[in-house]
Parts: C-alpha cells; sequence; structure tokens
C-alpha cells in the first residue's frame, strides 16, 4: 500500500505542477496581450496597398509614435471605430500639401512616401498650412485619395493620448504575416 499511495503522490504532484505552469502561461500571456500588445482589425482601405480591409495586425501599446509609423487611433471620432494611419507630422510640425502635384512637406521639406498607392490630391476640409499643437499628430492614410484622416476636420490632429500603439506586424491572413510599415 505504500508503494501506490507514493506512486500516486507522484503522479498528483507531477499533474499539479503541470496545471501550475500552465496557469502561469496563460497569465504572462494575459498580461502580455493586456499591457503590451493588442490584435486589431483593419477597417475601409485607406491604407491600401500597405494594408488591406480586413486584415489583423499586432500594436505595441507602449512604444511611442514616429514618424512614418503606422499607429491605430482609439475610436474616439464619429467615425466611431479605430483608425489606421500613418504619422506625417508631430507637436509643432508644419505640414503643407500641394494639392496639384500630389506632394506632402514636412517643415517644407517633400516627404518621400514610396508607400502611397498614388499621389495626395485629395483635399478635405483643413487649411493648409496646418502647424500640429504640441502632443499631437497628423495622420493621413496610404491610400490618400481614399482616406478620412488629419486633412478633415472630423478627424484633424490626433492627441497622442488616443494612440493605441503602432502597428509591428500583420497577422492575418497567415499568407501575407510580415512586419507592418
Amino acid at each position: 500500500m505504500g508503494a501506490a499511495f507514493k506512486a500516486r503522490y507522484r503522479r498528483n504532484k507531477e499533474t499539479l505542477e503541470w496545471y501550475d505552469a500552465l496557469a502561469m502561461a496563460v497569465a504572462i500571456i494575459a498580461l502580455v496581450f493586456t499591457f503590451g500588445v493588442r490584435i486589431v482589425k483593419v477597417d475601409g482601405h485607406s491604407m491600401d496597398h500597405t494594408l488591406s480591409d480586413g486584415e489583423r495586425i499586432l500594436i505595441n501599446l507602449l512604444k511611442a509614435p514616429d514618424y512614418g509609423d503606422i499607429v491605430v487611433v482609439d475610436g474616439y471620432t464619429d467615425y466611431g471605430k479605430p483608425l489606421v494611419k500613418r504619422v506625417i507630422g508631430m507637436g509643432g510640425d508644419t505640414i503643407d500639401i500641394d494639392f496639384e502635384a500630389g506632394i506632402v512637406y514636412r517643415n517644407g521639406v517633400a516627404l518621400k512616401e514610396p508607400y502611397t498607392a498614388e499621389p495626395t490630391y485629395l483635399f478635405e476640409s483643413v487649411e493648409f498650412p496646418i502647424t500640429v499643437p504640441d502632443g499631437c499628430l497628423f495622420l493621413m492614410g496610404d491610400n490618400r485619395n481614399n482616406s478620412t484622416d488629419s486633412r478633415d476636420v472630423s478627424v484633424g490632429c490626433v492627441d497622442e493620448r488616443d494612440i493605441m500603439g503602432a502597428a509591428v506586424l500583420r497577422v492575418l491572413p497567415f499568407g501575407k504575416i510580415g512586419a507592418a510599415e
């Protein structure tokens, strides 16, 4: 009886250790997805051809946005859903757009934008040039002529506190997994 008890005790101990390891892994994954990363669905065609409607991206919740980053704006706008856009200007920058030539300027320098679907011809309701207020970002979609972004007063310059995070990886569809840039 002593050997059977020891075998059962050892088996129960191993099972409890396995459950303990599983619980720890679940807790770590929950913490990472709560405070570190999140998966967001791209809604619409404003980021074509960089990101397409329905794709899923992994965003880093801790990274401060920088020029050229693709960021996700919390759904505070009338649009109601998270906006996925690219950082064009930061606090203190002056943004100007030549809508006839389709060129975007930051602080008087034309931006090199190989990621755009086409030149920027679509004028919205914001008057240019515009100086981005401190603590805000000027955001634009890569599909410039099919994007509601900072050129429209309904979005305008976005407070940095409304940025959920910066995109780091396209995770769906599986055939297109890779860096989101």
